[in-house]
């Protein structure tokens, strides 16, 4: 991967060279003395261990695991770069070595400023200390003098919503508390870089907004630098003006958000675009024989391509392994990255006997829909007198494509400005 420089500034905040970290899985030295003893000779020499296994993934070898493999990666000053891949690709382990919480096994990372972070729920906090006692404590840490503490210390409170709490032992706070109180001091005590993992999260909506939106300030306004790693790929598109895709340990894409989040999808999804599935998950009262969609005008149809102007059929069919009553199904409608888009419930339209088949199709109206890939999440339920759901579920997901219909004489939609589900059927009630 080509190094490249942020377009923020042209000066660097973190420049990562060649960095590697290696995890040692299991236990630690339950080797004999003999094969320490090679293993120490081979690695003296510059020569491959001669007791170790490769692993069937390619990232394990002889225990050890290669959490990350040859990053080379400049931010410049002032830029927003979003960090983004699956569980397990490496994320969390790149920020803990630039805030120098564990050290690479071999490269470097070189900064240029202070750094403030928040990792997870807590980190940099003292639980017997007050919040503002740990406010104090991290200015410290970040080498601020107690009066440059004091000149931002309203701005802080104020900002962390906890200010009644101010003077109460941090143990005592909730994680949404934590979270907001710990997000003040990193946005507002003296430092270039800020490093921010999906700890949000927790907080509430307002709030997430809230640390967005500062965030965005300090790097368009202050000229600061901000990592920040999430799942969430619409806070990625709203707050960073670069991504970079991380799989297995490696940079596997470094460049303009929406070209990274196409590639995320790409890899994320692989595998799931076939419509008919043979091996579903069960429970203990229902199971899936069968399940896909199709079009009604091709039955044999081989991709989950629809056009948007035409119905999509939902077929699904299943055995009762019990007597059932009621049972009730929900479809849900998703973004790529989840977000929620429509959802239709089908109130118990399904009662049988143990053992006996049923099968039944849905025709979807999907002509609101954008040309766009979507996922989809099935639920059979049933919910007792008080209305509430008694969690017998089968859930599965499954993607599919929008294309678009005839357009003549219609805007051609933006699904990026616009949205992903179109308002055409308005009925004008008057006009004068």
């Amino acid at each position: 991967m080509t190094d490249i420089k942020g377009e923020a500034g042209t000066e660097p905040a973190i420049r990562i060279t060649n960095l590697e970290k290696e995890y040692i899985l299991g236990q630690i030295g339950g080797g004999t003395l003999q094969n320490d003893l090679q293993s120490w000779w081979a690695k003296k020499r510059g020569r491959e261990d001669p007791n170790s296994r490769i692993g069937s993934d390619g990232r394990t070898r002889g225990g050890r695991l290669l959490a990350l493999s040859g990053i080379n990666l400049t931010v410049g000053r002032g830029e927003a770069l979003g960090i983004i891949g699956r569980n397990g690709a490496g994320k969390s382990t790149l920020l803990k070595i630039i805030s120098r919480v564990t050290a690479p096994t071999r490269g470097k990372v070189e900064l240029f400023g202070r750094v403030t972070s928040m990792l997870e729920v807590g980190t940099g906090f003292h639980g017997e200390m007050t919040g503002l006692e740990n406010i104090y404590m991290n200015g410290s840490i970040l080498g601020m003098t107690k009066s440059q503490i004091r000149e931002r210390l309203d701005e802080i409170i104020a900002f962390s919503e906890v200010g009644q709490f101010i003077d109460t032992p941090v143990k005592r706070y909730s994680s949404g508390m934590y979270v907001k109180l710990a997000f003040s001091v990193a946005a507002h005590l003296e430092s270039e870089i800020m490093i921010m993992d999906e700890v949000l999260a927790v907080g509430d909506a307002a709030f997430q907004q809230k640390c967005l939106t500062a965030m965005k300030h300090a790097a368009e306004k202050e000229n600061r630098t901000v990592l920040y790693v999430s799942h969430n790929m619409q806070t990625i598109r709203r707050l960073c003006d670069r991504c970079v895709v991380l799989d297995e340990g490696r940079v596997v894409f470094d460049g303009e958000v929406e070209e990274a989040i196409a590639a995320y999808m790409d890899s994320h999804f692989s595998g799931e675009t076939e419509i008919i599935y043979d091996s579903l998950p069960h429970a203990d009262w229902i199971t899936f024989p069968g399940l896909r969609l199709r079009d009604a005008r091709f039955p044999e149809k081989k991709n989950n391509i629809f056009d948007s102007s035409k119905p999509m059929t939902l077929s699904l069919s299943w055995k009762n392994l019990r007597a059932i009553e009621k049972v009730s199904l929900r479809v849900e409608i998703r973004s790529m990255t989840e977000e929620p888009l429509a959802t239709y419930v089908l109130y118990d339209f399904y009662s049988g006997d143990a053992g006996q088949e049923a099968a039944l199709d849905l025709e979807l109206d999907i002509s609101s829909f954008t040309e766009g890939t979507y996922y989809m999440f099935y639920t059979f339920f049933q919910h007792d007198a008080a209305g509430n759901n008694a969690d017998l579920e089968c859930r599965e997901g499954l993607c599919f494509e929008v294309s678009p219909g005839a357009s003549e004489g219609r805007l051609i939609w933006d699904a990026r400005l616009w949205g992903s589900l179109q308002f055409d059927n308005v009925r004008i009630i008057s006009l004068k």
